[in-house]
């Protein structure tokens, strides 16, 4: 008995070792790591620092492309995971970038993976390929906590903590995971969703103007966020609703306002702000799009309590104009999205909500908000949503964004 009793001790002690060792030495954990490096001979341009601009954009994705190709291609391709420019700053002569990193490891080699990420950035920043000159001596880089990794996305626009096929296409649209469309908001009057709306920072958010043909008292509105429409998710009170001051009611044009929270919005994974285009942005026919909201299912149909998404293309103007289309109704601050044939398209519900495009670097623009059509998804009644860059400086105007 004393033999089996020892035995047994030993054994669970053993197992629990051996557990123990291989959580510490051969489970893997995500590591994120915060850094920066320069770019050099690049002549000072405060461009550089907005998230939105070209310039933004181009070094960006260059940065962004050379961190990806070094790491897959090097002895770390299986644990990276993720690597994005946060920040660009504007030097004399030359940009800044601040980064963003992110690998799986064991945790007994949490120093060799820093050491293996050091010396693979610094190769990559030595190796003068392309019109880009950097600085391997500039590089820093130090691990930081996931709550610390998730502020640093989570403030920046148009970041998605969760991605999914959205091009799959739906008939009608598919319910929207967790996380998915951050800056989607549900503008409630009275309790009860009404209309969609879109964050565009920490205390506004744009919408349609007829959204508040009834009344335009802040009292009875409230903004909520989240997939569920009930109950309602970080619940905020409206303290200003700002429409366009072109707006006619019954009419289509200058459809825009814009709402100001009473306090900030907590930015999380879930619930952060959207980018704004440039106003010289340009979105051609046959791009990709997303249309969310809770409106109806189908026309005066049920409506859902998840937020629905639903994929849609840009449609020329002048296809949309046609008799037996709108028959010249859409004029140049519109923008017509959805499919000629029908099927898929915004409905009763979703006015006021967002139309986004991802960039190339996933990054995602409100481009439209749901504005008018006829009924939902009817041959050749394709959706009309604001064209978010004729009014990008009116926004400007209102919100100092």
């Amino acid at each position: 008995m004393i033999a089996l009793s020892v035995f047994g001790v030993l054994a669970v002690v053993g197992v629990t070792i051996g557990l123990l060792v291989h959580f510490l030495a051969v489970e893997s954990r995500t590591n994120y790591y915060g850094g920066s490096f320069k770019v050099l001979d690049i002549p000072y341009s405060k461009n550089f620092e907005r998230e939105t601009s070209p310039e933004n954009h181009y070094l960006s994705k260059i940065l962004e492309t050379k961190m990806s190709d070094a790491f897959e291609s090097s002895s770390m391709y299986r644990q990276y995971i993720n690597s994005q420019v946060i920040t660009l700053v504007s030097n004399s002569n030359s940009v800044t970038a601040h980064i963003w990193l992110m690998f799986k490891a064991p945790r007994s080699q949490k120093k060799n993976t820093k050491r293996k990420i050091e010396s693979i950035l610094r190769y990559m920043l030595s190796s003068q390929s392309g019109s880009l000159k950097m600085d391997p001596n500039s590089l820093t880089l130090t691990e930081i906590s996931k709550a610390d990794a998730e502020n640093i996305i989570n403030n920046r626009c148009g970041r998605r903590a969760r991605t999914s096929a959205t091009y799959d296409r739906v008939k009608g649209g598919s319910t929207a995971q967790e996380g998915e469309w951050p800056w989607q908001a549900s503008l409630k009057k009275n309790g009860q969703h009404y209309c969609g709306a879109s964050l565009i920072s920490d205390r506004y958010l744009v919408t349609a103007a007829h959204c508040f043909k009834k009344t335009q008292n802040p009292r009875n509105y409230t903004v909520s966020f989240g997939t569920r429409v009930t109950p309602p998710y970080m619940k905020h009170y409206v303290q200003q609703i700002i429409i366009h001051e072109d707006y006619v009611a019954g009419e289509h044009h200058d459809d825009i306002a814009v709402i100001l929270l009473t306090e900030k919005v907590l930015f999380k994974n879930d619930v952060h702000r959207v980018c704004l285009p440039e106003a010289t942005d340009i979105f051609p026919a046959g791009e990709g799009v997303v249309v969310t909201g809770w409106g109806a299912l189908s026309y005066d149909g049920e409506y859902p309590l998840l937020l629905q998404k639903a994929p849609v293309k840009i449609i020329d103007s002048n296809t949309c104009n046609a008799k037996e289309a709108y028959n010249g109704l859409v004029q140049d601050i519109m923008l017509c999205a959805g499919y000629m044939e029908g099927n898929i398209d915004a409905c009763q519900g979703d006015s006021g909500g967002p139309l986004v495009y991802p960039n190339s670097r996933d990054i995602w623009y409100l481009v439209g908000i749901v504005s008018w059509g006829a009924e939902c998804g009817r041959i050749n009644k394709p959706g009309i949503y604001v064209r978010v860059t004729s009014y990008r400086n009116w926004i400007a105007s209102k919100t100092g964004i």
